[in-house]
């Protein structure tokens, strides 16, 4: 059988989602966990990988195993073994095909900026001293869907074939104290959302014009696009996938 398992974590004390040869992931933790519960080698597959100290408040990862258990006491077994930073949401029957990396329909990242500074914030949030403008914010990020080719924010030296992301939304909010940029996409590429957000503070605080962007975007060089914000403020919020992979009881 294959399940998919619906977790979140806090991501400061890991290295990323997938697994490091000399460094602790959310994966490493979670296979291991399933592997002592189950009493086989489980090895397991996330919808996406995680850099060092991002969180995730949804993330679906999919397992195979011939042992039959009750998904709700496999889940309290799990979240009883794992960490107080990782927990397990729930545990569902697919069908023998579905990917939870492959089948995933759409993606959303969240990012928060603290406008104060604050004690119980401070490694789930980037604490920005500049004012940003608001206004300019939204209107440069209407830019984005105007283009699909984003290369300009991915990492150097990656081995993708494809830079083509499709953009479905993105808004920058005003949340009490904080300033949260939520973006929803088919795919992302490595370190994109923290370069999109870096470029789009430059033009928040006055560092660089609104139509700037175009010449950045269509540049495809990422020494263009602005800094890369750090990763404790970037959250995985969730994950979509089509009904159809789903297995009925």
């Amino acid at each position: 059988m294959r399940y998919f398992v619906e977790l979140s974590y806090n991501g400061t004390n890991y290295h990323g989602w997938q697994n490091q040869p000399n460094a602790i992931s959310v994966q490493e933790v979670l296979e291991k966990a399933l592997t002592v519960i189950l009493g086989e080698i489980i090895a397991v597959m996330g919808a996406g990988r995680t850099d060092a100290g991002v969180h995730a408040k949804q993330l679906f990862a999919h397992f195979d195993t011939e042992v039959v258990f009750e998904a709700d006491k496999l889940q309290y077994k799990l979240n009883s073994y794992l960490p107080k930073d990782v927990a397990i949401k729930s545990i569902f029957k697919v069908k023998l095909d579905a990917h939870a990396r492959f089948n995933a329909i759409s993606r959303t990242y969240l990012y928060r900026i603290a406008l104060q500074k604050s004690p119980f914030n401070f490694d789930q949030t980037y604490f920005l001293k500049q004012s940003l403008d608001i206004d300019k914010l939204n209107k440069a990020t209407k830019i984005l869907f105007d283009y699909t080719d984003f290369q300009c924010f991915s990492k150097s030296n990656t081995d993708v074939h494809t830079y083509n992301c499709d953009i479905m939304y993105a808004k920058w909010d005003v949340v009490d104290d904080e300033i949260h940029f939520t973006i929803k996409a088919d795919r992302f590429l490595r370190n994109m959302v923290r370069a999109i957000v870096g470029t789009l503070i430059n033009i928040g605080i006055g560092k660089l014009e609104v139509s700037d962007l175009h010449t950045i975007i269509k540049s495809k060089n990422r020494s263009k696009a602005g800094y890369s914000v750090p990763a404790k403020g970037l959250y995985l919020t969730k994950v979509e996938y089509p009904d159809t992979i789903k297995l009925n009881d």
